[in-house]
């Protein structure tokens, strides 16, 4: 639910100090410390974010006091509080984000204390103001839950020190205002990685899934589509590369498997179920394609709480 009548603010508003306790929603909107009543993320994708609650909804967020790394906000079912869809840089409160990175908004930051679990969590001991953090970073990655989640790096400012503008599109140029630069970076939502590498990998596979050893034909003159998949995801954060050994040729299914652990590699190239560990199938290896068992390793990692 917006705010009634109250309109964007960045800063620390008048009468509050950092540490400031807050009973519930009611009194933060009051203060002015949160605008949006009953949401975790305050602001729209043309003002940016001006506050944000830390409620310990989502399992990938990290709280290290002064470094924060907050999950933005959709994909979640209200009534079994689980991830059921992917997350999107479109969505009010990511764009929002995204827009107080590229400007340099501060952000006002609100702890609840005493979170219950389970479907609908509460702050059973209130709220703390935590103070103001800025937007340093953020990214899309697939969470533990198994869906594509945007995260935020939140650092905490100091007294007296100045955020500047910041890119947030790679591809924009510097003749263009840089609030249209975050509204086209937000309404593309994906990085295009259809690069020498991945056609190279494609090609070796005529575009046969190495999994399922599937080939999809899509049009009446036999041609065939595939996808190439990263073992360790390129980009931030996990930081892979785009090479050869990185990168598998995939069906569509098994690609969205494999990008969210449900099909993992072992050291010997075998194919297993990423949540119940048996073994599904023999990875196909061309003659050429020397695949990188580190990368695979790095991706059983990432999934390593699934297999207890």
């Amino acid at each position: 639910m917006a705010a009634r009548t109250r309109s964007v603010s960045f800063g620390t508003p008048d009468g509050v100090t950092e540490g400031a306790w807050f009973k519930g929603h009611a009194e933060l909107h009051a203060a002015g410390v949160h605008r949006f009543l009953g949401r975790g993320i305050s602001g729209t994708d043309k003002t940016g974010a001006d506050s944000i609650v830390l409620s310990g909804g989502y399992v990938d967020d990290r709280d290290e006091g002064d470094l924060v790394v907050y999950t933005g906000e959709g994909g979640r079912d209200r009534d079994s509080g689980r991830m059921v869809a992917d997350q999107s840089l479109g969505d009010s409160g990511n764009a929002a984000l995204v827009v107080s990175q590229a400007m340099g908004h501060p952000l006002r930051v609100v702890e609840g204390l005493g979170i219950t679990q389970g479907k609908r969590r509460r702050a059973t001991k209130g709220y703390v103001y935590r103070g103001l953090f800025r937007v340093a970073d953020h990214w899309m990655t697939v969470g533990q839950e198994g869906f594509r989640i945007c995260q935020f790096k939140l650092l905490k400012i100091e007294p007296g020190q100045l955020v500047p503008p910041q890119r947030v599109d790679p591809l924009a140029g510097a003749e263009t205002p840089i609030e249209e630069q975050v509204r086209r970076y937000v309404s593309q939502d994906r990085l295009v990685r259809d690069t020498k590498v991945a056609s190279a990998v494609k090609k070796m596979y005529d575009n046969t899934c190495q999994i399922c050893r599937e080939r999809l034909i899509v049009s009446l003159e036999g041609e065939a589509y595939s996808e190439a998949a990263h073992i360790q995801a390129v980009g931030k954060p996990h930081l892979g590369i785009d090479r050869i050994d990185n990168v598998l040729c995939l069906c569509p299914n098994c690609h969205a498997l494999f990008d969210r652990g449900a099909l993992q590699l072992t050291d010997t190239l075998d194919v297993i179920d990423g949540i119940t560990g048996r073994f599904r199938a023999a990875l196909a290896q061309a003659k050429g394609h020397n695949i990188g068992i580190e990368f695979a390793r790095k991706h059983r990692e990432r999934w390593a709480h699934r297999l207890t």
